[in-house]
């Protein structure tokens, strides 16, 4: 359905993809939480909770500021893993319950299979080879494993949003849902593929998503309106959760 875009894999090696990430890091995510990553949680979390256990070995992978780690931990062991190797200095002396590992998560070797759950949060779009990307994923989580991922929907921010190009050592390829599910089909099970969090800055939809126009209608009917907009596929960012396949 579509190509690749905005880069080429040798104007990016991975010494200049850390640069950049340990950059965006170290000004982003170590000192705020966006809604859009909040709300990303809340549907990890969710799934998680739905798992019922609480001794899983989870893996995180692109954790970034290792933010996601504490909450975690109350399902089990984790590792997190990024290019961020700075960041994750930090977040090792914040967060000593995680093992925080980082690198080229290509690169790496966790052992196969050694995790019961893997979250990959936005790590899709910056990948080089994403097909390569999430078989390397499957080859980690044992049978039955579940992933967890999150990625940005390219329908609503190109159409919807306008986005800077990206900065050196930024890699970029968003997909579309149907891209993604066919990503997923041959190493995994669909379980669950939606959208959330409804953001748009120019067109009609900036209107239709503005907080402060549709205030009135929260105060009303709490956030359904916002997760009928989900369902509809207009959030920002894909949510998927599926199953290796045995």
């Amino acid at each position: 359905m579509s190509t690749p875009y905005n880069f080429s894999e040798g104007d990016a090696p991975i010494d200049l993809q850390t640069s950049f990430w340990n950059r965006w890091n170290a000004d982003n995510r170590e000192h705020q939480m966006s809604e859009v990553s909040a709300r990303q949680a809340e549907v990890i979390l969710g799934w998680l909770e739905n798992t019922g256990r609480r001794n899983l070995d989870i893996l995180d992978v692109g954790c970034g500021s290792g933010w996601l780690a504490p909450k975690l931990g109350r399902y089990g062991v984790v590792t997190a893993t990024d290019l961020s190797d700075e960041v994750l200095n930090r977040a090792a002396m914040r967060w000593p319950q995680a093992k925080f590992i980082a690198g080229d998560f290509m690169a790496l070797d966790f052992g196969t299979p050694a995790f019961d759950v893997i979250i990959t949060l936005e790590v899709l779009s910056h990948v080089f080879d994403q097909r390569a990307f999430i078989r390397k994923l499957s080859t980690h989580l044992r049978p039955g494993g579940y992933l967890m991922l999150a990625t940005q929907n390219r329908h609503v921010l190109e159409k919807y949003n306008a986005i800077p190009p990206p900065a050196p050592g930024q890699l970029r390829r968003w997909v579309y849902k149907q891209e993604l599910a066919d990503l997923l089909v041959p190493e995994f099970e669909p379980l669950e593929l939606f959208t959330v969090s409804p953001i748009a800055r120019k067109g009609i939809m900036r209107l239709v998503n503005s907080w402060k126009i549709n205030a009135p209608i929260r105060a009303i009917f709490g956030n359904r309106v916002e997760r009928m907009k989900e369902r509809l596929g207009l959030g920002w960012t894909l949510m998927s959760l599926s199953k290796r396949r045995t």
